[in-house]
């Protein structure tokens, strides 16, 4: 592969520099610092500050960084070590006990004494100062101490902890690895971090991609097919979208696995156990970012299918704000676990986010209006409402304003804000239209001739196709200034308002033929004089109507206060609709 190829020879030439420009030390736990004076040679310069634990300590710890380890075995008391054999071991131990502190103790300076006598309220001789303890496999829990020399003129690692280095070396030193690499690894070190653990660093971080490359590879391999023969696409777009964020997810973690065996410093650890959460927040957030991504394209295929352009319009702003609110997050978490203090982060962003809504207010309450509209749909577009005290047909809903096209034919904006808190009627989601008239016939009508008008326009009622039955009713309702007053209520079967006009003519018309029929006609205002010879009623079809109600009578039929379940039953659906001889019906 082209980026292992690239890494390759960049490891390579970091490697030839390092050895090129190395120092010729010896190695660094297989031998001494060469034929340097003995650590307690007298003639020495006093190093400034070695008489407080704080200053021998730090003089310790810059001598082992520039690779001084003569100077730095100063500090330890060899009392047990043989004078002959100490100019060898003597940097070596110095040597060891550095790699021990890197990885348990960061030793924090500012919390050591800088008083000659040392701590004074430690519950520790004089002469002694804690340095640090930290927790072995076996032998439970070591102290790092220091000793003032009798003279006092100097602090060492007490003899106590010198004579524990190999022990601790064995359990927390670089084990093989410090016996097989040479030192210019050890030696070169960059931000407290040694050669062969850059490199070492690197190296795992291609390990970690190619096998998360194999390992994801080997598992698409055997999940394509089983996701192919699903009826469904989104375990498709699942698979493929979320193969990246996958394999980087287990690329963070096989990383973090094998940089356990790099034996960092405490601190470089404790970066790159911040940087390797961090990353798998990365992860989660793109997975996340991924998934929203096949939610998307699913809720985008439904609306397309129900017809909510609208909402189509909404979603890539929806989209969007969730990958940033999750990039966000992932952001924050990242730099939190790296070590970045957040707090003041997040309190800016809060006191922006604060202003920017004071600035953009109506920006942002027009903003959620829109949205609320088009995740609720009182209204969508094409459909005709009622809002206020207007009517009109919804032309658009946008991320501002919902424009409205008037019966006026004008075009009405109006901010979603405010459109959204209005009382809308929606007709469109009529499931059917309510049919509604008051009749009122002349005075001179006769009780049994309004008993034959109401049962015919029940029968009308009942018997057209385009009215629903139930309910269906017509009443005489009182006694008006000059007519009776029937009042019908029915619903037409319909929720197209053109083809309901259509049948409330046919209806109108129908009772017109019934009134007529009856021998009544429908009053009007006016004052009228009645003359003996002028009753204003047909005679021969009053009769007719007044021996048709006596039959019902003798018969038992009278229909009121309504027909009987049989008698509605035999009317059902009897009435034509369209009329004979329609337009309508020629093209039914």
């Amino acid at each position: 592969m082209q980026l292992t190829r690239i890494v390759t020879a960049s490891l390579s030439f970091l490697l030839t520099c390092a050895l090129a420009g190395a120092s010729p030390t010896p190695e660094p736990l297989s031998g001494g610092q060469g034929d340097g004076a003995s650590p307690q040679a007298p003639e020495r310069a006093e190093v400034a500050g070695e008489n407080t634990p704080q200053g021998a300590v730090q003089t310790y710890l810059e001598a082992c960084r520039d690779n001084r380890y003569e100077d730095a075995a100063r500090y330890l008391d060899l009392a047990n070590v043989p004078a002959a054999a100490r100019a060898e071991t003597g940097p070596l131990l110095a040597k060891k006990l550095k790699v021990v502190l890197d990885q348990t103790i960061w030793v924090d300076l500012d919390a050591l004494s800088t008083d000659p006598r040392g701590r004074l309220d430690d519950d520790l001789p004089d002469d002694r100062e804690l340095i640090g303890k930290l927790e072995t496999a076996r032998g439970g829990a070591a102290e790092i101490r220091m000793q003032r020399a009798p003279d006092g003129s100097i602090w060492r690692f007490s003899e106590a902890t010198v004579a524990r280095i190999p022990g601790l070396y064995a359990e927390f030193g670089y084990g093989r690895i410090g016996e097989l690499l040479p030192g210019a690894f050890f030696d070169l070190r960059f931000l407290d971090v040694q050669l062969w653990q850059w490199l070492g660093l690197a190296v795992f971080a291609v390990l970690a991609f190619l096998s998360a490359s194999l390992v994801v590879g080997a598992a698409q391999l055997v999940l394509k097919p089983i996701v192919a023969r699903s009826k469904t696409d989104v375990d498709d777009q699942l698979l493929r979208l979320t193969t990246a964020p996958v394999r980087f997810a287990l690329a963070v973690f096989l990383f973090a696995t094998g940089g356990r065996w790099l034996h960092l410093a405490v601190p470089a650890q404790r970066f790159v156990d911040g940087l390797e959460k961090g990353l798998a927040f990365v992860a989660i957030a793109w997975l996340l970012v991924r998934s929203v991504d096949v939610f998307s394209r699913i809720v985008r295929s439904r609306f397309l299918r129900d017809g909510r352009t609208a909402a189509v319009a909404v979603l890539p702003l929806v989209e969007k704000s969730a990958k940033v609110a999750l990039l966000a997050l992932a952001l924050i978490a990242m730099l939190q676990n790296i070590g970045f203090d957040v707090t003041g982060l997040i309190a800016g962003l809060g006191v922006g986010g604060l202003a920017l809504a004071l600035a953009a207010q109506k920006t942002v309450e027009n903003l959620f209006g829109g949205v609320s509209l088009i995740v609720d749909q009182p209204v969508r577009v094409g459909d005709f409402c009622r809002f206020g005290e207007k009517v009109g047909t919804v032309e658009d809903v946008g991320m501002r304003s919902t424009r409205v096209r008037t019966l006026d034919r004008t075009l009405l904006s109006i901010p979603n804000s405010e459109f959204s808190q209005m009382q809308l009627e929606n007709f469109a989601e009529r499931d059917k239209i309510r049919f509604f008239t008051v009749l009122g016939l002349r005075y001179e009508t006769t009780a049994d001739q309004l008993r034959w008008v109401l049962a015919e326009i029940r029968k009308l009622l009942v018997g057209h196709s385009k009215v629903d039955p139930d309910p269906a009713r017509v009443r005489f309702v009182g006694y008006g200034d000059y007519s009776l007053n029937l009042e019908i209520f029915a619903f037409v079967r319909t929720r197209d308002f053109n083809e309901y006009l259509g049948i409330q003519e046919d209806l109108l018309l129908r009772i017109m033929d019934i009134v007529g029929a009856s021998g009544t006609g429908f009053a009007f205002p006016s004052q009228t004089m009645y003359l003996a010879r002028d009753s204003g009623n047909d005679a021969e079809r009053t009769r007719a109507a007044e021996r048709t109600v006596e039959r019902w009578r003798t018969d038992g039929e009278l229909p009121f206060p309504d027909y009987g379940p049989q008698k509605l039953a035999e009317f059902d659906d009897t009435v034509e609709y369209p009329p004979r001889g329609s337009a309508l019906e020629q093209r039914a």
